[in-house]
């Protein structure tokens, strides 16, 4: 009997193929075996995952079921998220006007009011029409246009759309003074931190705060930081004040490091805000008779708020998929904590982080992901608290592939050791998760280990290692 050609064309596709992801399984399970032995993870929870991107398919696991902090790579699924829920052209928006009315002399009689919508871009440096300068002069032509020449009132910072707690449940004491630990807020401002420039002094002496950047003229900074010696690092931390206005900043700081300065966060960005303005208004002649206020300083409920009677101005905000490009590339865990509140407000819920992760999990537990495969409390993986499995990464890495905006979420990934995936690094935690081209066919992946020993940057090459079959 003669075999029909395409038969056997069809035979030797598939068997060709067969033999390729046995192949492709067992270089995986060699090296994946490899790192499970080495000495660095005797004591680690290790788990890989690979799908087929296109299908879903399961190309190979190891502990894909098991519970992990994510760190960073956490972002990946907020992201995806956010893209669904918003869609990749929204866009924040900030109110400014007035309560009260302006006289014939051009006095306003009521209080300036920027009233927050969740942008995490406001006051930025990523964007033109979103830095600092540009949305002050914006604010002050406003003024103008509406003929104010004199403020009888305040310039409040509105933050009242989102909750009052402004650090997520689990993160540490430690982050939260730091640029990465900046907490969320419905009127974020320069991405809710500021500069702080060091002195360093011979090893062992005290580190001098020269100044900062912008001036914070209502703060009082007490350095306990030490000079430490060459190739030690910035081991120096802020700690945001509580109550008053001490912001201690302690650690260590190397006397050979270039740099001499670190990045913290703002405690009250609405409040910042609103001294921006009220001390750009003096320096132009228009004069504002008190003290600049936030939801938090007037120690007032969100009910209470005051409102706009007379909107000057709207601010609009880079789109979602701009965000999430700086989110990714940059690991910002701020941008991904505003994603995460505004996604609860867009369900119609009381707005916190909680809410935001209650409306991630019931999004992904519609599409057939158990809600239990991620036990977490934040959108960006700072919290060691988290949990996530590496299948329930990379099944919402695959969902996203077929999607429109699929493109600008794969642009926003960064490339480490030649392949586009999101890195995630806290202590005693390396993750990647990401997408791969295999002989054609391509992959999407989460790797995780937990509790490592010794180097990170060591064990994060033998990862990589693993990571490198996939190639």
């Amino acid at each position: 009997m003669r075999i029909p050609y395409f038969l056997i064309v069809s035979f030797l596709f598939v068997n060709t193929y067969t033999q390729g992801q046995t192949t492709l399984q067992k270089s995986l399970q060699t090296a994946f075996n490899r790192l499970q032995q080495d000495s660095q993870c005797q004591y680690a929870s290790i788990s890989l995952t690979v799908l087929d991107a296109a299908t879903g398919e399961q190309v190979f696991a190891v502990n894909p079921k098991m519970g992990l902090a994510p760190a960073s790579t956490l972002k990946t699924a907020t992201s995806i998220t956010a893209f669904n829920l918003l869609g990749a052209d929204y866009q924040f928006q900030t109110q400014f006007g007035y309560t009260g009315a302006i006289d014939a002399a051009g006095t306003l009689n009521g209080d300036v009011i920027m009233k927050g919508g969740g942008d995490p871009t406001l006051g930025s440096w990523r964007w033109p029409n979103t830095q600092e300068g540009h949305v002050l002069a914006e604010l002050v032509n406003s003024l103008k246009q509406a003929g104010i020449k004199q403020i009888n009132g305040r310039i409040i910072g509105d933050d009242s759309l989102f909750d009052t707690q402004s650090v997520p449940d689990g993160w540490i004491w430690q982050d939260l003074g730091n640029y990465y630990g900046a907490g969320p807020s419905a009127l974020c401002w320069r991405e809710n931190t500021f500069d702080i420039k060091y002195e360093t002094g011979v090893v062992g002496s005290p580190v001098k705060i020269l100044r900062t950047v912008p001036a914070m003229p209502y703060f009082d900074f007490k350095s306990e930081v030490a000079t430490s010696g060459p190739g030690s690092g910035d081991h120096s931390y802020a700690y945001l004040p509580v109550g008053n206005k001490s912001m201690y900043i302690r650690g260590a700081y190397a006397i050979d490091k270039a740099k001499k300065s670190i990045t913290v966060a703002l405690p009250d960005p609405a409040y910042d805000a609103a001294w921006r303005l009220t001390d750009t208004l003096k320096r132009i002649g228009i004069t504002v008779s008190r003290e600049p206020e936030s939801v938090i300083t007037l120690n007032t409920t969100a009910e209470q708020a005051p409102v706009i009677n007379t909107k000057l101005a709207t601010l609009t905000s880079p789109q979602l998929s701009q965000i999430v490009y700086w989110l990714n590339k940059e690991s910002i865990n701020l941008y991904a904590e505003q994603l995460l509140k505004t996604m609860a407000l867009k369900a119609g819920k009381k707005v916190s982080t909680n809410a935001g992760v209650q409306t991630l999990q019931n999004f992904w537990k519609a599409r057939g992901i158990d809600a239990n495969s991620m036990n977490i409390y934040d959108g960006s993986g700072l919290s060691p608290g988290n949990r996530i499995t590496t299948h329930t990464l990379a099944s919402i890495l695959q969902s996203a592939v077929a999607q429109p905006w699929f493109s600008a979420f794969y642009d926003s990934l960064p490339l480490y050791n030649g392949m586009h995936m999101k890195s995630g690094t806290i202590a005693d935690v390396v993750a990647y998760a990401g997408y791969q081209n295999h002989n054609g066919r391509r992959l999407c992946f989460s790797a995780i280990i937990n509790n490592y020993n010794g180097s990170t940057s060591t064990v994060r090459q033998k990862l990589f290692k693993v990571l490198d079959e996939l190639k």
